[in-house]
């Protein structure tokens, strides 16, 4: 029973980093995110496989040892601690639908075509979120490792194509990975949304990029607004309609997606195709990082800097301020910027929930378009990767507004 007893310590431990908000842990802070994120996402999940051991264990007498004992006495513990946090991503339905009728407007659905209403929303159930790693759906294809550069692999892009056409051809979203700008693939984030989006009739485009340390700040943002050029080239090859294009990506993809979405046609990250148009027409940032310089103090002890400066920028901000402000999507908000749903979760321990807010209050202070920010109770940095209650709801939050997006901008007089 030492197995059993060691187990239920583990988890009981898990359970107190995803219930507890802890972010200024140092070197330590990788493992406890890990812990964190993979609790809280997956509690319900957690429950079921350990009441099934501990019933092997009962029936096999190991509960009338001592290490039996207590480690069923943690595990009940542990299992109140994960049942409130699942009934927590529940709560994310009610958060993202309060976000959106306070910012779109109460009777939002009602600006988009009726026949797409039905369309919509994914069915929030067991059956999809008991499956978290099931990414596939049908009526989507997939084209891989289409080159959109001269970077090699780094300059791939995958392409999820609906089956069944769309009139008027299909909007696009683009799709930018995080990993620290050092690491992360195409293929390993915003699965959920993409396969949703595309099964109801968008064009889902995610690219990689050059990454550090080989390559420099703005490389990667270069080749994030390349793809959006390849997208106004060859989205109409696969049935795309680039007149309606939005950006998204989470952490160090939230960033670059803001920042395109912040810098349209900037000559010096378009080397090479500065007259192609860059801009977007929304924008969808997850838990990203808005300010390099932290002109807040946010981070205070646990700034970025000293990685910034040794991987990304290869520079420090004394050295060359302009850079480091040119870098930080806080920098350029502006009066023309795309609507945007910034979303960050509360208990993010890598991308600080602050931040988010700091960028979406300055955002929203000058934009003439909607600006709408969710803080998600509980949510850790990654929430989206997979399913989860919680990535289910903002799956279908995030494709009404898109649509909403989509909707008002077809309505506009031209």
């Amino acid at each position: 029973m030492t197995f059993y007893l060691i187990l239920a310590a583990l988890f009981a431990l898990g359970t107190v980093t995803a219930v507890m908000q802890a972010r200024r842990l140092s070197y330590a802070m990788p493992l406890y995110f890990l812990s964190a994120w993979l609790v809280g996402e997956l509690a319900f999940i957690h429950i079921l496989w350990q009441l099934l051991l501990t019933v092997l264990v009962l029936l096999g007498g190991g509960l009338e040892t001592a290490e039996g004992r207590w480690g069923l006495l943690l595990f009940l513990g542990s299992w109140l601690g994960m049942a409130y946090l699942h009934l927590q991503s529940m709560d994310t339905a009610a958060v993202l639908e309060r976000t959106l009728k306070s910012t779109l407007g109460e009777n939002y659905r009602g600006d988009i075509p009726q026949q797409r209403q039905g369309v919509l929303r994914n069915s929030i159930n067991a059956a999809e979120w008991m499956r978290p790693f099931r990414m596939q759906r049908p009526g989507v294809r997939v084209h891989r490792n289409i080159s959109y550069g001269e970077h090699g692999k780094r300059n791939h892009l995958d392409v999820y194509e609906p089956e069944t056409p769309r009139e008027g051809g299909f909007p696009v979203l683009l799709q930018v990975h995080g990993g620290a700008w050092m690491i992360g693939e195409k293929q390993q984030q915003a699965l959920p949304l993409m396969y949703h989006l595309a099964q109801r009739g968008w064009l889902c485009v995610a690219c990689n990029y050059r990454l550090s340390p080989k390559d420099t700040f703005p490389a990667h943002i270069i080749d994030v607004k390349k793809s959006i050029a390849w997208v106004r080239e060859h989205a109409a090859e696969y049935g795309g309609n680039p007149d309606f294009l939005a950006i998204t990506g989470g952490s160090a993809g939230g960033h670059l997606s803001s920042l395109a979405a912040l810098t349209p046609d900037v000559p010096e990250w378009q080397p090479g195709f500065e007259g192609v148009d860059t801009h977007v027409d929304a924008a969808v940032p997850f838990y990203g990082i808005y300010d390099f310089l932290d002109r807040d103090n946010i981070r205070g002890s646990m700034s970025m800097e000293d990685m910034l400066a040794k991987h990304v920028m290869k520079c420090r901000p004394t050295e060359n301020q302009d850079l480091w402000q040119q870098a930080s999507p806080i920098s350029h908000v502006r009066a023309d910027a795309p609507p945007m749903l910034v979303l960050h979760g509360s208990h993010d321990s890598l991308a600080w929930v602050e931040e988010g807010r700091s960028f979406a209050n300055r955002l929203h202070a000058v934009s003439d378009q909607v600006v709408a920010y969710a803080e998600l109770p509980g949510a850790q940095h990654a929430f989206e990767i997979f399913h989860s209650v919680r990535s289910d709801h903002m799956v279908n939050a995030v494709t009404e507004f898109l649509e909403w997006c989509y909707a008002r901008r077809e309505v506009k007089p031209s």
